[in-house]
């Protein structure tokens, strides 16, 4: 059982270690080359940080690398299934009823392919993608990269 001098006791401020305790030194963090630096932006599986590229096959230098992006996506556009009935329906009413043909719907589907060349690699990853507004996001993402690569030093 502690007695109360010891409840008491207050933290060293230097540590954060209680007066008395035994024990060796906990050790003081230290900054090192091998300490990861923050992935600024991710395409797929691709990944990348101020100066190198991350994919599954490895780590390579960002450096000299060049950036592909191949829109392979297709837009199907046809009259839904509602407007069709309106338009039956409807029909009947002085043929207010074909205003609803003109109703279209856009469904988009497919992916973009981003493809990353480098000194010794290449690789390729595939995004799908359901909306337009994915493969506008792809494109900016590619194009910030393409951006890290330029302000980069040439080896």
């Amino acid at each position: 059982m502690m007695s109360d001098d010891e409840i008491d006791r207050p933290f060293e401020p230097d540590g954060g270690r209680p007066k008395g305790a035994s024990g060796p030194e906990p050790p003081v963090p230290q900054w090192n080359s091998f300490t990861p630096t923050p992935v600024l932006v991710t395409v797929g599986d691709i990944g990348c940080t101020g100066t190198r590229v991350m994919t599954p096959s490895g780590e390579h230098p960002l450096a000299g690398t060049t950036w592909i992006v191949t829109n392979q996506t297709s837009v199907d556009r046809r009259i839904p299934s509602y407007a069709i009935v309106l338009a039956v329906l409807l029909m009947v009413f002085c043929l207010l009823g074909l205003v609803f043909l003109a109703v279209k719907e856009e469904k988009i589907q497919g992916f973009v392919q981003v493809s990353v060349q480098g000194p010794g690699f290449y690789y390729a990853t595939q995004v799908r993608i359901t909306d337009r507004a994915q493969v506008f996001d792809t494109e900016q993402r590619v194009n910030y990269i393409r951006g890290l690569v330029a302000a980069l030093p040439v080896a």
